[in-house]
């Protein structure tokens, strides 16, 4: 059984990645319907937080049927980063997860995400300082190093695990590399490997099919996987590779009638979440992903993403299942 602090993940979790503009509640909820064990928000400025800016707070949502779920955010001074603590704790997550990863430019040059790989002895001061001041679990997320010449994850994950961290996701690229190259999932079986390592270690990078992650689990010894862009527009990702760990066999490709239920269950929560026509605008760029590959879906697709009411949406949609009869979805 794999264990953030008391939080129970069942023998091998899948976990869902802090992606900007995708891990938003909405997407959440789909994902958590279809199999992830444990997801994180969005990324959130310590910044936008202490300024209570309005894009950074509602970053914060989260919902009972997302548990259990961790607040991600970052930041390049430590005593910002402390004082957001309590506003994070105050929105009732699961866990608080540190970002020392982010390779974007506007990020990492401003020393925060992975730009601190290049100031270890920062990184590991200000972990220990929101450890201490936190009473949730503090978990990390973080890359190899900052470039080829200083791969310093073996010394990062001794000396987080140290001052309190309990867990680790390690994504197999550098700052430098951004995703340019294949994710080196040697250097994290390394540190999951390492007697010194007691924390659950995560691997993200490229595990983009079943077969990847069982390779994984199985050479490697990781204790879970952080999935990410493999679950855009493929929600039903989770289930597919649990499914294939348990069986060693694949699940079909969703129905019309599964593609259906998380483009609606998705547009719900979305107008839920951004109080109505918000929420429709942000809908439109998972359309084309949802219903990829159908059949002549383009005529559909560009009325989906034009429409304004709910009402008309849903309309597209039952056209949608009248013309795509079972025979004719690709499957």
């Amino acid at each position: 059984m794999v264990k953030i602090g008391d939080i129970e993940l069942g023998e091998f979790p899948l976990l869902l990645a802090p992606m900007e503009d995708v891990s938003d509640p909405p997407f959440r909820a789909v994902c958590k319907m279809n199999g992830a064990d444990l997801m994180y928000t969005e990324f959130i400025s310590s910044e936008g937080l202490i300024r209570h800016a309005r894009k950074s707070v509602q970053k914060l949502d989260i919902y009972d049927y997302e548990r259990p779920i961790g607040i991600q955010f970052f930041g390049g001074e430590i005593d910002t980063m402390v004082h957001c603590v309590d506003i994070i704790e105050d929105a009732g997550p699961d866990l608080i997860d540190i970002n020392f990863g982010c390779p974007v430019k506007g990020v990492a040059c401003r020393g925060a995400g992975a730009g601190i790989l290049k100031d270890v002895p920062k990184m590991v001061k200000m972990t220990g300082e929101i450890v201490k001041r936190a009473t949730l679990p503090v978990t990390v997320k973080t890359r190899l190093g900052w470039d080829e010449d200083s791969i310093n994850i073996m010394e990062v994950a001794e000396r987080l695990q140290d001052i309190g961290i309990k867990a680790l996701s390690i994504h197999g690229r550098t700052r430098a590399q951004m995703y340019k190259v294949s994710a080196n999932w040697e250097l994290i079986a390394n540190v999951k490997n390492n007697p010194r390592i007691q924390i659950p270690i995560f691997l993200n990078g490229d595990v983009t099919t079943p077969e990847k992650v069982k390779f994984v689990r199985d050479q490697y010894g990781v204790d879970g996987v952080m999935i990410g862009r493999a679950a855009i527009g493929n929600p039903w990702f989770f289930n597919q590779v649990k499914h294939f760990l348990k069986t060693g066999e694949h699940l079909p490709e969703p129905s019309l009638e599964e593609r259906m239920l998380v483009a609606r269950t998705h547009l719900h929560k979305s107008i839920e979440w951004k109080e109505g026509k918000l929420g429709i605008y942000e809908m439109r760029k998972h359309y084309s992903n949802y219903f990829k590959g159908l059949p002549n879906i383009k005529s559909f697709r560009d009325r989906l993403v034009r429409l304004e009411t709910r009402v008309e949406i849903e309309q597209v949609f039952s056209e949608m299942e009248m013309y795509y009869q079972p025979s004719e979805a690709m499957v």
